[in-house]
């Protein structure tokens, strides 16, 4: 938990605090390590053992996306993990396993784009590589607006509503059960927060987050939902202004209003965690009880969903074939590529 934490922190992409370096870097090495014991028990309590479900979690994904390529295509495909925080270290790869390519699919598993994910991710990958893989044949973009993930979680959420998902796939699924009425129900889509220091830098997260949303949402009109939905912001960390309305803010905000049923749907995960299990599950289920809203749920992450898997395994192979003519860190991050930093950019301002 520790070395997750330490390679968090240290990152000054996710770490961004207008400090010197030396001081930045001393900072986030002392909040990790002071962070770390708490998160431990939390993991404990919740029953993993001290540690994060999140690699078992992504390496069952890893195989059953590899398994779906391996169907799609009708040639063998092996799914491997890495960790940009914790083990396995991505640090430690090879150039040759980190060069995105049509035989090579480099999956970050994060459906939006922001400086603190996909381009601290393209970072890293760029000290093993020398390049930025961003523009390579093999790399995989945010895929927030690709149909067929937004149809995965589409009826990921309508049969979470309807009773109907395998209880044997996901974690701390005792409580799934069919929601009477869910056509009226209100649904909060809580994404991981950011600074808004990284939107006031170029970074796009909070704009593709509206559009999922958006998108998400008139699929789910399409198959009977009428309820009001709702985005919001969680897991803020420090003294900062993150992007808002905060989760809790909004949940009591509901409450006040006097709305008394509510689903929320982790949108910017796609496996359950800390964030969707303990905090979603049971620290905003408790914020929603004092708040006056009786009936409570969590909407699990896809994790290994089968239709979730099904479209990751088409957009990865979409990804091998599709041109790329920008650089996304800095349409989407704006990022500022050095000479020669980005073969997609030609450094053009």
């Amino acid at each position: 938990m520790e070395k997750f934490l330490i390679d968090l922190f240290e990152d000054p992409l996710v770490f961004d605090l207008p400090l010197p370096e030396f001081i930045r870097i001393r900072l986030a090495r002392w909040i990790a390590i002071k962070r770390a014991p708490k998160v431990a028990v939390t993991y404990e309590s919740m029953g993993f053992g001290g540690g994060s479900p999140i690699v078992s979690e992504t390496e069952k994904q890893a195989q059953a996306i590899a398994k779906a390529l391996t169907k799609l295509t009708g040639e063998e495909w092996d799914g491997e993990i890495t960790m940009a925080c914790g083990y396995p270290d991505i640090r430690e790869l090879s150039k040759e396993a980190l060069s995105p390519s049509k035989n090579n699919i480099l999956l970050p598993l994060f459906p939006h784009f922001s400086r603190s994910t996909v381009l601290s991710t393209a970072k890293l990958v760029e000290k093993t590589t020398l390049t930025c893989p961003v523009g390579f044949e093999g790399w995989v973009p945010p895929f927030h607006s690709a149909l067929p993930y937004l149809k995965s979680i589409r009826d990921l959420i309508l049969e979470f509503f309807q009773g109907t998902l395998d209880k044997k796939i996901f974690l701390h699924s005792e409580s799934f059960q069919k929601i009477s009425d869910w056509e009226n129900i209100d649904l909060v889509f809580s994404a991981h927060g950011i600074p808004i220091r990284l939107i006031q830098k170029g970074d796009r997260y909070r704009e593709e987050i509206e559009t999922n949303v958006k998108n998400l949402t008139a699929l789910l009109r399409e198959k009977g939902f009428k309820g009001e939905f709702h985005i919001s912001f969680q897991s803020r960390v420090g003294p900062s202004k993150w992007t808002e309305p905060n989760t809790i803010t909004k949940l009591e905000e509901l409450g006040k209003k006097g709305i008394k049923r509510i689903a929320v749907y982790p949108i910017s995960f796609v496996s359950d965690h800390l964030e969707t299990l303990e905090e979603i599950g049971e620290q905003l289920k408790e914020v929603a009880h004092k708040s006056g809203i009786s009936d409570y749920y969590r909407i699990p992450a896809p994790g290994i969903y089968p239709k979730f898997i099904e479209a990751m395994a088409e957009i990865s192979l979409e990804s091998t074939r599709a041109s790329k003519s920008e650089c996304l860190c800095k349409t989407l991050g704006g990022h500022k590529p050095k000479t020669g930093e980005c073969p997609l950019s030609q450094n053009k301002s």
